[in-house]
């Protein structure tokens, strides 16, 4: 089930707000500038093809990317038994920001999105069915989890995908990570 939950930036064991309502999570992360919405789910299952899964969403996913300029699509797919899956876990686990929104659709599986936010940090459990919209310039991290296992679609302004800017700061390290 999704979940939200909202820390002081300098209180990462204590959260102000926890929160598996969509609605609720859609309405905090809205006030913020984050899209979070749930899509209706379609009849696609982990190992699909991309070209299965981008049929699957295709409205959907046109529609997103007729209001938000976008101008590529892609999907990734990532299982615990993957070769290289914890080096591509470290690259993510670093405050980072983006020239560009950040827009990703999970299919299957879970991510965890932590949004740090002015003097608050938003951790954004993503799970099957929820888009969420990462604004460019957001300082933010990414947790895939020790044994990553999902299907996501990723929209992109940049036809040249996923570009960071990392932080440098240490903050990522003081929260929580996702488990499994």
């Amino acid at each position: 089930m999704s979940r939200l939950r909202i820390f002081q930036e300098d209180e990462p064991d204590a959260p102000r707000l926890t929160t598996d309502d969509a609605a609720l999570i859609a309405k905090e992360l809205g006030a913020k500038g984050v899209r979070f919405e749930r899509w209706q789910g379609a009849d696609v299952q982990p190992g699909d093809s991309p070209e299965t899964v981008l049929a699957a969403y295709r409205h959907d996913i046109d529609k997103l990317m007729a209001e938000g300029g976008y101008q590529a699509v892609d999907v990734i797919s990532l299982a615990p038994t993957h070769p290289d899956k914890d080096m591509l876990r470290q690259k993510f686990l670093n405050e980072h920001t983006h020239a560009e929104d950040e827009v990703r659709f999970f299919v299957a599986g879970q991510g965890l999105f932590t949004l740090h936010l002015g003097d608050e940090v938003y951790e954004v459990l993503c799970q099957k069915n929820d888009l969420i919209s990462v604004p460019a310039g957001t300082r933010h991290w990414f947790d895939m989890g020790p044994a990553p296992s999902f299907v996501a679609i990723r929209i992109f302004t940049n036809p040249a995908g996923w570009v960071a800017n990392f932080t440098g700061t240490d903050i990522a390290q003081r929260f929580p990570r996702l488990a499994g």
